[in-house]
């Protein structure tokens, strides 16, 4: 389970919207206690996915765009993850958009994602928010889907 305020999911359908037709994508700070994660603090991010990010894919087709992929660059993920050191947090997952897309995770997002953290996808249907849901990696490297509770 993944416990959220409201104000924490309008930050993620604005940051959908706003960079629709691209993905849009960013970090979830928190702390997890007791099997369940707490947001405290959403961090949009630019998108950083370039061509020569695509080459480090052998399998990935190099026409995928932004529209299509999302990468956040490492400086940006060492510099949020000092930060939230101090404040006494922890990265507890990521959040991106999927622009014409359902709110699942595609095969490229099972390949690159890390078990423990929650992955929340957000649909973006003609520029508007549509879905959201959350996801994390079980044992055996498999998406299941991660219950998001509104705290407000």
């Amino acid at each position: 389970m993944i416990n959220l305020q409201e104000e924490h999911l309008q930050i993620i359908y604005t940051q959908a919207e706003k960079t629709y037709p691209e993905e849009c994508c960013g970090i979830l700070l928190g702390y997890f206690s007791s099997g369940k994660k707490t947001v405290v603090e959403i961090i949009p991010t630019e998108n950083a996915w370039k061509s020569d990010i695509a080459a480090d894919f052998s399998h990935d087709n190099l026409e995928y765009s932004k529209r299509k992929r999302y990468a956040i660059a490492p400086q940006i993920l060492l510099q949020v993850q000092k930060d939230a050191r101090e404040k006494n947090l922890d990265i507890i997952g990521f959040f991106h958009s999927h622009p014409d897309y359902l709110a699942i995770p595609s095969e490229f997002d099972s390949l690159c994602a890390w078990q423990e953290y929650s992955y929340i996808i957000v649909a973006v249907q003609n520029g508007k928010y549509n879905n959201i849901n959350s996801w994390c990696l079980d044992e055996t490297h498999q998406f299941q889907p991660e219950i998001i509770k509104n705290l407000t």
